[in-house]
Parts: structure tokens; sequence; C-alpha cells
């Protein structure tokens, strides 16, 4: 199945440039509407874009002090003092140098009992807020977004997954052994990042190749989830060191 192609390509001369070309949209996006709803990704491409924003909060630029955040995925059975959980790498990375209140930062609950109850809340509460306005997202090697793997329905909301061995090992290095990457995780699904009024896609570095390679081929398919975004009406993509 093929898809209308509408995804803007934007290639970024390195690693930097891509960083700031994103963290621009997401300004221009805030200084618009201060109360604004952010999706925010984690992993190691994000990180630049992180530091821009930074930089921008504390050279006066912007302010997140009525803005809202969502993150995509966390990992379940860690506490989110765990320095390899999502919680803490956003703190690290941006809201422990911002002004977001605390009270409207979202991340997903994996270390609750009732997983399947959290997946659902998470979602109610994104439509609560009126819906996310821009999401940032990078793609892993098999194509996966958030930690939707191949396979996913895109009609699926936030859930709790089974992680493949190639994104499990993947994440090892933020662990001391692939032992300590836990099998599970609980992501917003496909749907749920579909609903986002705008996607930013971030891919950097030659690992990415061949997922970039078969996204930009339009073939719609559940077998390589990123491929629904050729689905939705405004998708940026933003890569470098990919050719």
């Amino acid at each position: 199945m093929n898809a209308v192609v509408n995804l803007k390509w934007i290639e970024a001369a390195n690693y930097e440039e891509m960083s700031k070309l994103a963290a621009d949209m997401f300004k221009a996006e805030l200084k618009h509407n201060p109360k604004m709803v952010l999706g925010l990704a984690t992993g190691g491409t994000p990180e630049g874009f992180y530091k821009e924003l930074v930089e921008a909060y504390q050279a006066g630029e912007i302010s997140f002090e009525q803005a809202q955040s969502y993150n995509l995925d966390e990992y379940v059975g860690i506490n989110p003092t765990n320095e390899a959980s999502y919680h803490y790498y956003m703190d690290q990375n941006l809201f422990n140098h911002v002004d977001m209140k605390r009270e409207n930062i979202h991340v997903p609950k994996g270390d609750t009992a009732d997983l399947q109850a959290a997946a659902a809340h998470y979602d109610e509460m994104i439509e609560a807020a009126g819906g996310v306005d821009i999401q940032l997202l990078g793609i892993g090697i098999n194509g996966h977004i958030g930690f939707n793997e191949p396979g996913t329905p895109f009609t699926l909301g936030t859930n709790v997954v089974e992680l493949t061995e190639s994104t499990r090992d993947a994440n090892k290095i933020y662990f001391n052994s692939i032992d300590e990457v836990p099998t599970h995780a609980i992501t917003m699904g496909i749907q749920t990042i579909m609903n986002a009024k705008k996607v930013v896609l971030l891919i950097s570095g030659a690992s990415k190749q061949e997922a970039m390679d078969r996204l930009r081929s339009g073939e719609v398919t559940e077998d390589f989830p990123a491929s629904a975004l050729h689905n939705h009406k405004d998708v940026t993509v933003i890569y470098t060191g990919v050719k």
C-alpha cells in the first residue's frame, strides 16, 4: 500500500544544524502559543535539540512556564530516579534547566502495578490538554517510532509493548549490560502520535540509512511503523549524516 508522500525533507549540514533547525520549529510554536503542548522524545539524537532549547530559555528567548509536555515512552519496571529512565533523561537534558512547572510535565509511568490503566489514562490526559501541538520523534533502525515495534497496528493508542532484541541491543549502551535492559516499555501508540498536529522527525547517522531509505520509498505498512507518518498532514523530517 502506498500513500500520498507528503513528508517535508530537510537535509542539515551536520548534527548541530539539525538540532538547531528542530529547536527553531519548537521555539516558533512556543512563541506563537505559550500554552502549547509539546510531545518529546529521548535518546542520543535529540540531545543537541534540548541543548538548543535550554540555551534559548537561558537567553530569555522563550519560556515554558505555561506549556505542557508529554513524553513518548518509558521502560517498564524502572524507577523514575534510575539514571537509565526517561524521566531522569528528561530532567537532565531539559526540565531541570527551564521553567516548566512540574505538574505540567508528563512521562508514561512504567513502574505502576496497572500498566494498562496508566496507558489509557495517558491518552485521556493528552486529549484533555487539547492534543499535542508538535511532536518530536526519532526513528529506530527497524523503523520503530516511540517504542512501537514492527507489526504494531496503526490504530493503537498508548500501550505496553515487548521490545525486540534489536531495540534492546541498541539501548544497552545506557545500561551496565544487556541483561539490565528492560524487556517491555509503555509507549504512545502510533494513533496517539498521529493525532499530534505537527510532527518533527530527526534522523542522524549512518546506522539509520536503511530506515531512512525505506521511509523515503513511500510504502505504508505496519511492518515499518514510521511509514504511518505518510498519512499525516504535517511532518518535517530533518536528517544529517545519512544519504
